[in-house]
């Protein structure tokens, strides 16, 4: 059969190996182990640009565990690496882990027990408690090292669990290509792209009211704010005026009164004209402060008189700098008043007053200045309640506030119009997908009030680059610091010497001093495409993967880490990062909340890999949509289940048909084989559903090209397979053994590979039982490929609306479908009723019909009716 097929000239096949009964359970372990043997997944260095396609995939922060939310996000991009790399291209596929920063600082405390504090000597020999103390003021408090040394040793320990889980959900990563972002290379990036940004002017450095988190005492961008409602009150008290009349103020901070510089009110405010330029006195403090005119100032809001204090929040920081006011500032970076008695408070009783908050946190000097303000009767009114936003760090559980202190900037377009423009430009410059996401982006750039400040107050970090040389008096100067030279990266200005002093010179009058703050994690997550791509490490692989193709990621990190990576490319190569980003929406709950850490409704990821097992499992993330929020659905699991197992035992029943490789129709030279219509039938449809998943892929949108091919395989073995299953065991002769053979043949091995980037453990399984290499190997299938063995999809159309028909009719009986049809007829159109006839023979065996009376009546789109069925005896 096989020279009848192919001629005298074909290679030897394999023979198929089918295991008894195929299973899903242990394909995970066998088939990871066989792609790691052959390299599958390894980049191929000496590809050319073109040939490339290089994906910036995200770091996870390696700081606990995975959840599904992973799994359904990374499971999308490997779909679209997969896809690419059968398309042809050499994937540039690499995977870093985000393990700097807070959420690993407070990782490590809690697992450790341990606190840090600089000040303390570095301990060679520390040894951490085998249980942390469950009280916090019983921690270990260790030097800065040591806390650095145990956040590397547990980041290291959750990375290999990280990958194990990834291995075992089927990424198609280069395992090869990994960095840590805290790791040297990635240090020494970071630092070359700061001291890059400081020499073009792109970064400084201020002293400025700074948003400042009073537990984690670091400072905190923009975009790392979260409003959460919170209850509050407006507190009504007076200002007393020249001509010893009072102005009623409504504030929600009465705890800011010693802090106030100035009181303002809206331009066009009838009720307040007569105060501005003018003088008032504060309550309880005696200080005289001026009435201004603002554009800000709300007049439905409170009074429509407000309070600026330095520093309440942003707007109290907009009104101080465009209205040059004085800074009087209270709260330090600890949370707490200061001790001392503010300079501007001059009278007894304002003294007096101030001493009862001196030294207390926030909230215990807003309970003092209201009871002060009610043993005084200064309150014109009782407190209104209400309900109202406040500004919290992400990852922090108290209010923010607003702290003068001196950070580090990156310019991001906040206050510079021109360059807010150029990154709005370069947001166009890249294909989103979906489209619509590209608006949050433009939405955030327009809506930034300030530069990114990209200092924080921590340890486990990138070390800032620099050091301040001391004039004879000991005071830094911060207009002229000490930089290194590139080739000295990393550096840590901690524990090294600035350039061109000695380690004695440390904080004395004429030597130097170390910058004690680390970079943002984002500011070097920011260059993940530079550290992935070995910028200036490797110039000629840099050149061949940058600007990368891919940006996968949630679309809530849209305003941290795409627009932070859209600033640094902007700024060192004057050029976008990727063409492409993908938004992947959140994971939600069954109730449709979102899953996270803190609301506890996260699933760990190991739950639905040994349940239902990984196909599963991206079945159900590669049926979601880019930016769609999706449920968290079991159902979905088991259907992707099903299917896979459906693909194996699909393909045993057509291997055991006696259907091989060298039935496989690859040219038009052996399109003859195909000899029946309906098996052409099958082909053309099989070629539809080729050019459309194509192009649905080549779209981003992988999950309607997984609805198309499923839906057809569906079709193929619920119908044409029942159809021809007689015909394939060769009861209508050799030649119509034959076309249905190479038919089964074709569809499975185009099938096996359309859903090979889905599905990769059970479409390699089958394929390696017919095939000597991988399906991942394999090229993706071409529609033009099937041109010459393509009917009319029209025959498996009208053939199946009669299988569907005659098998109704047995259902109604309420008899089994191998129940034998003695006669039954079989109405429609004429050309429908032709198609029927060229199947006769496979529509007769698949219902067990004995005769099949055709009729042509009706007009051309009346469809095929099954009447006069007579069944064999009832069973």
């Amino acid at each position: 059969m096989a020279d009848d097929i192919k001629g005298t000239d074909t290679p030897a096949y394999k023979t198929p190996e089918v295991p008894e009964k195929p299973a899903l359970e242990g394909l995970e372990a066998k088939l990871n182990e066989a792609w790691q043997a052959e390299r599958i997944y390894h980049f191929d260095e000496d590809a050319t640009r073109d040939e490339v396609y290089s994906i910036d995939t995200p770091p996870p922060t390696a700081s606990g565990s995975l959840h599904v939310g992973h799994m359904f996000s990374y499971t999308q991009t490997d779909v679209v690496a997969r896809f690419k790399r059968m398309r042809g291209k050499k994937v540039f596929y690499p995977l870093g882990w985000d393990d700097n920063g807070l959420p690993t600082e407070r990782r490590v405390q809690n697992y450790y027990g341990v606190r840090c504090d600089p000040s303390r000597p570095y301990d060679p020999d520390y040894t951490p408690p085998e249980k942390p103390a469950k009280n916090q003021r019983d921690w270990d408090v260790i030097s800065r090292q040591n806390f650095i040394e145990l956040c590397e040793k547990l980041t290291v320990e959750d990375e290999k669990v990280f990958e194990d889980l990834f291995t075992t959900l089927g990424l198609s990563v280069d395992w090869r290509q990994t960095y840590r972002t805290i790791d040297d290379d990635s240090r020494a990036a970071s630092q070359r792209a700061f001291l890059r940004d400081v020499t073009s002017g792109n970064a400084y450095t201020a002293e400025a009211p700074t948003l400042w988190d009073v537990s984690f005492r670091t400072a905190v961008a923009q975009a790392e704010l979260e409003a959460k409602e919170r209850p509050g009150a407006y507190y009504r008290y007076p200002f007393t005026t020249e001509d010893g009349s009072e102005v009623v103020i409504a504030t929600t901070r009465p705890e800011l009164l010693p802090a106030c510089v100035a009181l303002v009110a809206h331009p066009e405010d009838e009720r307040y004209k007569h105060l501005f330029d003018k003088t008032v006195t504060s309550p309880l403090f005696g200080v005289e402060v001026p009435v201004k005119a603002h554009r800000l100032a709300d007049p439905e809001k409170g009074s429509g008189i407000a309070m600026i204090c330095t520093f309440g929040d942003m707007t109290d920081v907009t009104w101080w700098r465009e209205l040059q006011l004085p800074t009087r500032a209270l709260i330090g970076r600890d949370g707490r008043f200061s001790r001392e008695n503010p300079e501007w408070i001059t009278t007894e009783e304002g003294q007096a007053n101030y001493e009862q908050l001196a030294g207390k946190t926030v909230h215990s000097a807003k309970e003092a200045v209201v009871q002060l303000l009610e043993s005084h009767e200064l309150l014109r009114a009782e407190p209104e309640k209400i309900t109202h936003a406040v500004h919290f760090y992400e990852k922090g559980d108290k209010p923010l506030e607003v702290v003068t202190s001196r950070q580090w900037y990156i310019r991001n377009g906040g206050r510079d119009a021109e360059r807010r423009d150029q990154l709005i430009e370069r947001g166009r410059k890249i294909d989103w997908h979906p489209g619509f996401m590209r608006s949050r982006y433009e939405n955030w750039v327009e809506g930034l009030n300030g530069d990114w400040l990209i200092s924080r107050q921590r340890f486990f970090g990138v070390p800032i680059p620099v050091w301040y040389p001391l004039n004879d008096e000991g005071e830094p100067d911060y207009d002229n610091p000490i930089l290194p030279s590139e080739d000295q990266l990393p550096v840590d200005p901690a524990g090294q010497p600035a350039p061109g002093f000695e380690e004695s010179q440390r904080g004395v009058p004429g030597g130097f001093i170390g910058e004690p703050d680390v970079l943002d994690t984002w500011a070097t997550s920011s260059l993940t495409p530079q550290i992935a791509g070995k910028w200036e490490r490797d110039p000629q692989l840099f050149e061949k993967v940058f600007p990368f193709d891919l940006r996968p990621q949630g679309h809530d990190i849209i305003r941290t880490w795409l627009f932070s990576t859209v600033v640094r490319a902007n700024s060192l190569h004057d050029t976008v990062p990727w063409t492409n980003t993908a938004i992947s929406g959140w994971i939600l709950d069954p109730d449709r909340k979102k899953m996270s850490k803190s609301k506890g409704n996260v699933v760990v990821p190991t739950e639905p890999l040994e349940q239902f097992g990984s196909d599963a499992v991206r079945y159900w993330a590669a049926s979601a949509k880019l930016g769609a929020d999706t449920a968290y659905e079991v159902g979905q699991m088991k259907i992707g289940r099903r299917l896979a197992i459906k693909l194996l035992n699909a393909s045993k029943f057509a291997f055991g048909m006696g259907v091989t490789e060298q039935h496989i129709v690859g040219n038009a030279d052996d399109a003859a084989v195909i000899t029946e219509p309906i098996d052409r039938a099958l082909l053309a449809k099989l070629r539809t559903v080729v050019d459309q998943a194509t192009e649905q892929f080549e779209n981003y949108d992988y999950a309607r090209a997984l609805q198309i091919t499923e839906s057809f395989f569906w079709s193929f073995t619920d119908d044409y397979v029942e159809l021809v299953k007689d015909r394939a065991y060769g009861s209508q002769g050799e030649q119509a053994q034959a076309s249905v053979r190479a038919t089964l043949a074709t569809t499975l091995d185009t099938l096996l590979r359309l859903f090979a980037p889905v599905l990769p453990f059970a479409t390699d399984e089958v394929w390696r039982w017919w095939r000597q290499d991988s399906v991942h190997a394999a090229s993706w299938p071409k529609a033009q490929d099937l041109d010459a063995v393509a009917g009319s999809a029209a025959v498996l159309d009208a053939v199946s609306e009669a299988l569907t028909g005659l098998r109704r009719a047995k259902a109604e009986a309420k008899v089994k479908q191998r129940t034998e049809i003695i006669s039954a007829r079989v109405s429609g159109p004429q050309q429908e009723v032709g198609y029927i006839e060229s199947a006769l023979s496979d529509l007769q065996a698949a219902t067990k019909a004995r005769v099949l009376e055709l009729v042509t009546e009706g007009e051309t789109t009346q469809e095929i009716e099954i009447s006069n069925v007579e069944l064999a005896e009832m069973e």
